[in-house]
């Protein structure tokens, strides 16, 4: 659940001065995309990225202005700077980013997003973006889950753009629509509204606490994947070995990913110990609808294993074919941190080839 408006909640709870800048729109070639985030406070940079360099400069040196003004913005960004004068940026491209000043304001949206991503449900946080003049603007945000209907509120007009809200959850991408003058006849100079569509990040289980479950524990974070380690060993289990593990479960392997919710949404990495815990854990997810299963272990132990699960018909071969094993891409790899790294580059892999096979069917 690695969301910048968790940090954002986070941040709120620690009262501090906080502005979100976050890009709505982009034109050209660009270092980030729209809906890229950061989150600034007086010391600076806290967390996200709108793509480093002269952008994120600028945008942080708003960011600390208003903060003394608490005034929000709607900003535009050039990179069409000239590569002889060695200054400016030089992508191409342009930049809207808005800046809020007041996020604590839609504490209630952002509280309603943290609550839809514990319970893994999608959504669309919707900002309304209300241009008054040059020096002023109004925001307004809703956070509204995919199966939600949309009352008439005039107070939050969402009813009014079912059928954008719907395009941004089957495209999986932000944009920004300007809205017509005749829908909102209120004085104002500009109106927008920018749709942003957040889901719940895959879920990474990985069956073993060992060095390589380590490993690929800090791989999958950095991925974006929300990682789940099991293991039955508290002295390997626990925050200081696994620091970016979002969840540590102590107990028998093959007992915890029985009880654990598989979806079309879970990958398994199965690195435990011995070829006994690595079969318990397969045992208990090889038929389930997970999206990828990985097991570790020689072409050999491969290939007893998968004898003694369709003689005992814990499975069938189709179901045996869709495992990895042994896991990861060939890449000659030796060391630990290199297994590691094999593993994680399947994960990318699979996980673009069922996101291109998503968008197709939709």
């Amino acid at each position: 659940m690695k969301s910048i408006y968790v940090r954002l909640l986070e941040g709120f709870t620690e009262q501090k001065p906080l502005v979100l800048a976050t890009i709505v729109a982009t034109k050209g070639s660009t270092p980030q995309v729209p809906g890229a985030s950061a989150l600034f406070s007086s010391e600076g940079l806290l967390e996200g990225t709108l793509g480093g360099g002269l952008l994120e400069a600028d945008a942080q040196r708003k960011a600390l202005k208003i903060l003394k003004k608490k005034a929000s913005l709607l900003s535009e960004f050039s990179l069409k700077g000239d590569m002889s004068s060695g200054e400016g940026a030089i992508c191409g491209g342009e930049v809207k980013i808005l800046i809020d000043a007041f996020p604590e304001e839609h504490g209630d949206a952002f509280q309603a997003l943290s609550q839809s991503l514990i319970k893994r449900e999608p959504g669309v946080l919707a900002t309304f973006i209300n241009r008054i003049s040059e020096e002023k603007l109004s925001l307004c945000r809703r956070w509204t889950e995919r199966k939600e209907k949309f009352a008439a509120d005039p107070g939050e007009h969402l009813s009014f753009f079912k059928n954008e809200i719907r395009k941004a959850f089957l495209e999986g991408k932000p944009f920004l629509l300007k809205i017509k003058k005749e829908i909102f006849p209120e004085k104002a100079k500009e109106r927008f509204l920018f749709l942003e569509p957040i889901f719940p990040l895959p879920q990474l289980v990985i069956a073993g606490a060992g060095h390589v479950g380590q490993a690929v524990t800090h791989l999958g974070s950095l991925l974006n994947f929300e990682v789940t380690v099991i293991d039955d060993r508290p002295e390997f289990a626990n925050k200081e070995k696994l620091p970016d593990a979002d969840h540590i479960i102590i107990d028998e392997i093959g007992n915890a990913i029985q009880n654990f919710p598989i979806s079309s949404d879970t990958y398994f990495v199965i690195v435990t110990r011995g070829h006994k815990h690595d079969g318990a854990a397969l045992r208990q997810c090889i038929s389930s609808e997970a999206s990828y299963i990985g097991m570790i272990g020689s072409v050999r132990k491969i290939k007893l294993m998968r004898k003694k699960f369709l003689e005992e018909g814990w499975a069938t071969s189709r179901q045996f074919d869709r495992v990895c094993a042994p896991i990861g891409i060939d890449i000659q790899s030796k060391t630990v941190e290199e297994i590691a790294i094999s593993i994680a580059a399947q994960l990318v892999l699979v996980r673009s080839q069922i996101q291109e096979k998503r968008k197709e069917i939709e």
